[in-house]
């Protein structure tokens, strides 16, 4: 067994997976102690490397692309304090930290692991149901459904829509971008009725607008990958995005033909809806313009 502890965490390798465990020091960040301890599989590891300095270092772990649904969700935007997969270490510890890091590159060589993307999650990512308040307003998902609860501080166009529940298979991507304290971040459900109409993320009600704590509002990464998690893996969709260029050349015309009717039922749906919404006084002459100018482009 290869260990190092150190208040910012430890980690533990034991020739097959490697567990990290956030420390409890109130220097570490929330969203770290609230995702929990991390078992790594050795087949979802990249490399490890010891970055030493003056005063201390840090082990970072680098995984396969598209083994975790948390880097898959957060793009790598997620702020190197709050990142699992990097450890503070103490200078007087830089031995230790560089025995853990040889000895998992080591497996990893005996091992074979290979460097190239995955083709699905190796991680389970976080577990459901998961909740979180946000300053725009409460999301939670339970494994099937994702559900938004407005603030009193979110636009009245969002209060006024009520709560959104959006079914899993009905969710096309999912956009997160944090909240950095200097510009505001938001978590962004994108639908197939959606996906050409996008509002501002103060406006949108598919949208969390992230305003508020930073601390708090970096806990919606925890949504995001649950919900990526359960969603098709990237390899998948990208098999099923060249799914014409499988088809016979003849059939080809006739799909296209039906994938640009079904997707101007959905932005007929969206005018509908949006016609609803002005009518019922929820949008104002300039936004309903606006934003019905955005579903007709998508007929371009």
């Amino acid at each position: 067994m290869a260990e190092v502890i150190q208040r910012d965490g430890t980690w533990a390798f034991d020739g097959s997976t490697i567990r990290i465990t956030p420390g409890l020091h109130r220097s570490v960040p929330l969203f770290r102690q609230t995702y929990g301890e991390v078992a790594v599989p050795l087949a979802a590891v990249s490399d490890v490397v010891y970055e030493s300095e003056r005063r201390h270092g840090r082990l970072r772990m680098r995984l396969r692309e598209g083994a975790d649904p948390l880097l898959q969700a957060t793009g790598g935007r997620l702020p190197d304090a709050a990142d699992p997969y990097r450890l503070a270490v103490d200078a007087d510890r830089s031995g230790i930290a560089e025995y853990v890091a040889e000895e998992i590159r080591h497996a990893l060589l005996l091992d074979e692991v290979p460097k190239e993307p995955t083709a699905s999650y190796l991680l389970p990512g976080p577990p459901v149901p998961v909740s979180v308040r946000s300053s725009d307003g409460t999301v939670s998902f339970d494994g099937a459904q994702v559900r938004i609860d407005w603030a009193d501080t979110s636009d009245r166009i969002k209060r006024a829509t009520g709560p959104r529940i959006i079914c899993l298979g009905d969710l096309v991507q999912v956009e997160w971008l944090p909240n950095s304290g200097h510009e505001d971040g938001f978590l962004r459900f994108v639908t197939r009725e959606t996906v050409f109409s996008k509002l501002p993320p103060e406006r949108d009600p598919y949208t969390l607008d992230l305003w508020g704590s930073v601390r708090r509002d970096l806990l919606t990464a925890l949504v995001a990958a649950a919900v990526t998690a359960r969603r098709p893996h990237p390899s998948a969709r990208t098999g099923a995005a060249s799914t014409l260029r499988d088809l016979p050349a003849a059939a080809v015309p006739a799909q296209q033909d039906r994938d640009r009717a079904d997707h101007h039922d959905v932005l007929l749906r969206r005018l509908r809806e949006l016609g609803e919404l002005h009518r019922d006084g929820v949008l104002t002459d300039e936004e309903f313009a606006m934003t019905k100018a955005a579903v007709l482009r998508g007929f371009e």
